[in-house]
């Protein structure tokens, strides 16, 4: 025992004034295949059962002890020497940036950017909410029943039941449509808002990821119709894909916020073994949309009698993948400099109707 107390005191001892180098060195020689250690705690094979219960506790203590004084020592070790390094490496703000070390704007930034300007120009103010709603503002307020799918746990990202409020279920927010609830809650008619904003869903492949970007539009007004929703979307895809042959087609769909609903599809040229946007050799589908359901108007407090809407929505995403030729969706958050390099956008490439919104 007093061998072992010995030998004890005598690595700890080395281990507290080891560097970096010593330090392995002391783990290999009392802790490796061949160590010290490593050889007595072998020695427990061949004892008694008395012997073992009598000695083990006091070698595997040893092994024990030194573990963690070498951990702990490495560790002080590591932090010394990253100490030194970020006194040692500064950097001067005076110096002119590089052009290897310029960044870029994110294709979704830049479109994000795009569409403000488009509509703001139709007369659309931005408008915005939280990214962690209750189930109110996300489902009930938007005409969808507890029955419906896309309630389920496989799309939707809930929170435990201990983070409800005022007994509502909390959740990432599964699209923007929230953010029309709480303009048409809080604001008096006429609206006429986009809400761009993350979103979350429980998918991912090439076109989907759990969380995306979206646009939503809605408006609000006396004598809306659908002709009023048709010509606002054939306005702004042309403006975005700039593009005078932009074509589109209605056809009905579901939605439990509108009705009627309509999906819509814009036509395509192919170009180069490539889907354009723009001509009429296909159709590809693009936006949800319809006009607003009597049933949400008036759950937001509003008679359904006096105010119509319409309202639309698209991944932002998916409008920069149309436009720009991206073919994964993955890509966008993986954060590889090769590719925001080559995708990404000059800081001066602001948008402007009179200059064109594509850079």
């Amino acid at each position: 025992m007093n061998d072992l107390n010995t030998q004890k005191a005598e690595l700890l001892g080395a281990i507290a004034a080891a560097d970096a180098d010593a330090l392995e060195a002391i783990r290999v020689s009392a802790l490796g295949k061949s160590g010290t250690i490593t050889a007595l705690l072998k020695t427990l094979g061949g004892m008694s059962p008395d012997e073992r219960q009598e000695k083990a506790p006091a070698i595997q203590g040893l092994r024990s002890a030194v573990a963690d004084a070498i951990a702990e020592r490495k560790a002080a070790l590591e932090a010394a020497a990253l100490d030194v390094k970020l006194a040692s490496e500064t950097l001067d703000m005076t110096l002119p940036v590089g052009t290897s070390l310029q960044g870029s704007i994110h294709p979704v930034s830049q479109v994000m950017d795009e569409l403000a300007e488009i509509f703001a120009d139709l007369g659309f103010a931005v408008a915005t909410g939280p990214e962690i709603e209750d189930d109110w503002h996300n489902f009930t307020a938007l005409n969808i029943p507890e029955t419906h799918p896309a309630r389920a746990m496989h799309d939707t990202f809930y929170f435990p039941d201990q983070m409800a409020r005022d007994g509502k279920k909390m959740l990432l927010r599964t699209h923007t449509s929230p953010v029309q609830i709480r303009t048409m809650t809080s604001q008096e008619p006429p609206i006429r808002i986009i809400a761009p904003g993350r979103v979350y869903r429980s998918d991912s492949d090439a076109t989907h990821t759990p969380m995306f970007h979206q646009i939503e539009g809605l408006v609000i007004d006396r004598g809306i119709h659908l002709g009023h929703l048709r010509w606002t979307l054939e306005t702004f895809l042309k403006a975005f894909f700039e593009r005078d042959d932009i074509v589109l087609r209605l056809r009905p769909s579901y939605f439990p916020f509108t009705e009627p609903s309509v999906e819509v599809d814009v036509g395509y040229s192919i170009e180069k073994g490539r889907r354009v946007i723009g001509g009429s050799d296909g159709w590809m589908e693009v936006l949800g949309s319809g006009m607003v359901h009597p049933k949400v108007i008036a759950a937001c407090g509003l008679d359904p009698e006096v105010w119509q809407g319409f309202a639309f929505g698209t991944g932002v995403d998916r409008l920069a993948m149309l436009k720009y030729g991206m073919d994964d969706l993955r890509a966008f958050f993986d954060g590889d400099l090769r590719w925001l390099r080559h995708y990404g956008f000059r800081a001066l490439d602001v948008p402007t109707l009179s200059g064109g919104v594509g850079a």
